[in-house]
């Protein structure tokens, strides 16, 4: 078949192959040709990955195949060989998903445990025994605390995101669990970016390992179509909804900067007839995994989302992606339009930039080293030049910004097309 003749070539074998191809794969991505190879030969890794580019099955393919020919599922009760490590719940199942696809014909087991729901399925299947654990670290200690979880037979080791992983606070319990593992053990990090932090653990935790570097965060996904419209914080929303219907947006990802922005967002779309849910942290496991699913099936048209909330969501096919509130730091807006034109399929990518939010556009267009495309021509052009502060007092006055235009207050109805 053309499309095992492609994966083979880098040393897959059959049970691995036949499940690619019932997934529907033809061409390894740039990650995986290239991380496969030295995995499959026992090589430690650091991946410069951002999401979007084949990651998951980059590491999966070959773990799953170094376990089965060591045996496959050990006779008896099974010993935990495999552990991978992620930010998010989100992330976590959906890892913890392309293991199972991918290893439906190794006859090896992988579980998912994160915290926010119940402990007690997820110590059951510990208890019977799974040989690939993927786990958020919160939960994961607890449970070794507990002296529910052994990790002395880990031979893999895989920190996925482990840059996302430092900005949620959440190294301090990845050291805590790598202290439990075994010296002799593969090991694969994964980042999108590089900060000082991630160098010193790569150099702590790797040996002899290899450098995969794919679509660097600097540089943006040529097939995302990047529009910007300048608008006033309160036409936002009239815009989003106008945007909406004027395309015939069937699907789009919307972000937001806040949890409250997120409900704030989805109450407007409901108004407006659009069919939409929030996901945040605030949500619980179940009402954020139902959210995803259904955005998945196409019965949700708008999924509205925070940065933490939308950490592992992978979507294929997704044409919209919406920065309603632009993000800080920059490499963020990398992450977020990454959701869309997966695969070399195309994406469009529309971000809202009010006055107040010009200095975190200035950070982003020095990151992808080029303008974001202007749309001139729009119902809400800006017409506020009064900067609030982000965490303004509610008894503070709104101070005005030195400008050489006249400041005009904002235009807070529909306007006429200039």
């Amino acid at each position: 078949m053309k499309t095992e003749s492609k994966f083979k070539e880098l040393g897959l074998i059959a049970p691995i192959l036949k499940a690619i191809a019932e997934e529907g794969y033809e061409t390894p991505s740039p990650i995986q040709a290239q991380a496969i190879p030295p995995l499959l030969a026992g090589k430690d890794m650091f991946g410069c990955a951002q999401t979007g580019t084949g990651k998951t099955a980059a590491f999966a393919m070959p773990i799953l195949q170094k376990l089965y020919l060591q045996g496959g599922p050990a006779p008896g009760k099974r010993k935990l060989k495999a552990l991978i490590l992620a930010p998010t719940r989100e992330l976590a199942l959906q890892i913890a998903e392309s293991f199972q696809a991918y290893g439906r014909h190794t006859g090896l087991k992988t579980t998912a445990i994160f915290g926010g729901v119940s402990q007690n399925r997820q110590v059951e299947a510990l208890r019977q025994g799974i040989d690939i654990l993927v786990a958020t670290p919160g939960r994961l200690n607890d449970l070794i605390g507990q002296k529910l979880c052994d990790l002395h037979n880990i031979s893999f080791l895989v920190l996925d995101e482990a840059d996302r992983m430092l900005d949620m606070g959440f190294i301090n319990d990845v050291k805590k669990v790598l202290t439990k593992l075994p010296d002799e053990r593969q090991t694969l990090l994964f980042s999108a970016t590089i900060p000082k932090e991630i160098s010193t653990l790569v150099d702590s935790i790797l040996h002899d390992y290899v450098t995969i570097a794919v679509t660097p965060v600097s540089s943006t996904v040529d097939l995302i179509d990047q529009t910007l419209y300048l608008v006033d914080k309160a036409n936002k929303g009239r815009l989003l909804v106008d945007l909406i219907h004027e395309k015939n947006i069937a699907s789009a990802l919307v972000f937001s900067r806040t949890k409250h922005g997120a409900d704030k967002i989805q109450r407007l779309l409901e108004k407006a007839g659009i069919n939409g849910r929030a996901i945040h942290g605030n949500k619980s496991q179940n009402a954020r995994q139902d959210a995803l699913r259904s955005f998945k099936a196409g019965k949700i048209q708008v999924l509205v989302a925070t940065d933490i909330a939308a950490r592992g969501i992978d979507i294929d096919d997704l044409p919209y992606v919406f920065n309603f509130d632009l993000p800080a730091p920059a490499e963020t807006y990398v992450h977020r339009i990454g959701r869309t034109g997966r695969s070399g399929a195309s994406g469009i990518a529309i971000s809202f930039c009010d006055y107040n939010e010009l200095s975190l556009l200035k950070d982003i267009e020095k990151l992808i080293k080029a303008p974001l495309p202007r749309v001139e021509e729009h119902p809400y052009p800006m017409q506020d030049f009064e900067v609030v502060p982000l965490r303004q007092n509610a008894r503070q006055s709104r101070s005005v910004a030195t400008t050489e235009a006249t400041p005009r207050r904002a235009n807070h109805t529909r306007g006429r097309r200039h």
